[in-house]
Order: structure tokens, then C-alpha cells, then sequence
């Protein structure tokens, strides 16, 4: 589904809310994943464990994420590529990747990616 925005400002806006939503939405379902889970194992193989509620779900979620996936989160090595891909590239190709993105996530209005024109989704 496309809209047109009255202003590139309020796309922006839009597409971050959209994002946040659906980050929201996939943490919860994630949340729920752990609870049926939980529920539904842990308290048949350890005699005496209760189970667990939503909230304490996604506790334990957040706790081992600390633990076994660290504060920073994962993709350290693609952001490491991607430095040392920006370091590699000449100033000509900096200055065509930075015009691609600021027509497609700055003020530049409709984006155009590899000679096809298109409006930003929202």
C-alpha cells in the first residue's frame, strides 16, 4: 500500500512509527514463544517449577540475550564489512552511495534506485 505524504518530514515520521510497530509486534510474539514454551516444558521435565506469566517471559528472554548474545546484538561482522567497504570506496563512489540514500531516506522526495523511479512506501 502507497500513500502520497503531504511532507517528506511526516514519510519519515510514518516509516519510523511502521518500524517501531513491528518491532513491538516481534518482540511480543517472541515473548509469547518463550511463555507457551516454558510452560509447556518445564514444568513436565522439573518437578516443582512453576510457570511463567507473559512478563517473565520476556525477562528471560532479555536475559539471555545478555548472556549468550552479549549487550551489543548481533552482526558485528556486517558492520565491520561495511566499514571497511565505505573505507575502501573512492570519494566519486561515496558521494553516489551518499546521493542514493539521502534520495531515498532524506529530503529528496520520490527515490530512484538503479534508473527505476518510485515513491517511498509508507
Amino acid at each position: 500500500m502507497r500513500m502520497n505524504c503531504s511532507s517528506d518530514e511526516s514519510c519519515r515520521i510514518t516509516r519510523c512509527l511502521r518500524i517501531a510497530l513491528w518491532v513491538a509486534v516481534g518482540v511480543g510474539a517472541l515473548g509469547l514463544a518463550v511463555m507457551l514454551l516454558w510452560n509447556w516444558l518445564i514444568p513436565v521435565l522439573f518437578v516443582g517449577v512453576p510457570e511463567i506469566g507473559f512478563w517473565q517471559a520476556l525477562g528471560i528472554l532479555a536475559l539471555s540475550k545478555i548472556l549468550f548474545g552479549g549487550l551489543r546484538g548481533g552482526g558485528h561482522e556486517y558492520w565491520r564489512e561495511r566499514r571497511q567497504r565505505w573505507a575502501n570506496m573512492s570519494p566519486e563512489e561515496r558521494e553516489q552511495l551518499k546521493s542514493r540514500f539521502s534520495r531515498c531516506w532524506g529530503r529528496g522526495g520520490d527515490a530512484e534506485v538503479d534508473g527505476a523511479k518510485r515513491t517511498p512506501e509508507v
